[in-house]
């Protein structure tokens, strides 16, 4: 793979609801068309050669947010679960979902672990979804595996994240124009080129994400040398 592709994309979902607000839709259209984009931007990192792409889709924190709309995002997620990955991974796709699984319905997580399955020795691309995730969270439990274990080193614990087997993420983008990372990937992103984008997630598109891409290939990245 050339250099200047990177290996692995995250991006942070962010700015459904603002985008609804400002064209006076309600939150759950705002989330609807956050969803279509996903599915589209699946297809526009794939095709750019890159191997994965995580995607922070719904953190710990979103399950506080009013019942309504969280009962909202959660038929929303089974209908993306039950279709939407169902039939990408149909395309060569391999499907992960990363978080904590038990605060899901036993729906829920039968539809993840099902997709996972079937679609586990696909090997065209690898799509990462976290969701009911948390970096803390992520790491906490990581550690509590190791001290069982034995010894505690980086790779001890690497082994024991959520996401053991996807490379470190080359770039992280967030859409919505807030400048934080927001407990995505802490241990993951330490030398992840970031991007921080203005325009609301359903406003992505294949334009800003190639323009992403030219201005990752010109950085220099010493990680750390």
């Amino acid at each position: 793979m050339d250099k200047k592709i990177p290996q692995c994309i995250g991006i942070i979902l962010d700015g459904n609801r603002r985008w609804a607000k400002a064209r006076s839709l309600s939150s759950f259209e705002g989330h609807k068309e956050g969803a279509d984009r996903l599915r589209d931007a699946v297809y526009w990192v794939k095709a750019r050669g890159v191997k994965h792409l995580v995607v922070y889709a719904f953190s710990t924190e979103n399950w506080n947010r009013s019942e309504e709309e969280v009962s909202h995002m959660m038929n929303l997620a089974h209908a993306l679960v039950e279709k939407m990955f169902s039939k990408i991974s149909e395309d060569n796709i391999c499907i992960k979902f990363v978080g904590e699984r038990g605060r899901f319905d036993k729906r829920m997580q039968e539809d993840m672990r099902r997709v996972e399955e079937e679609s586990k020795s696909n090997d065209a691309f690898t799509v990462w979804v976290c969701i009911s995730y948390g970096g803390r969270a992520e790491i906490v439990e990581a550690a509590r595996a190791v001290a069982v274990e034995g010894e505690i080193t980086e790779e001890s614990l690497a082994k024991n994240l959520w996401t053991n087997g996807m490379p470190d993420p080359d770039i992280i983008i967030r859409t919505g124009g807030e400048k934080r990372l927001s407990g995505f990937l802490p241990w993951q992103s330490v030398y992840s080129e970031l991007f921080f984008i203005d325009n609301y997630w359903p406003d992505f598109s294949e334009a800003i994400l190639d323009s992403v891409l030219r201005e990752y290939a010109q950085r220099e990245r010493r990680m750390g040398k």
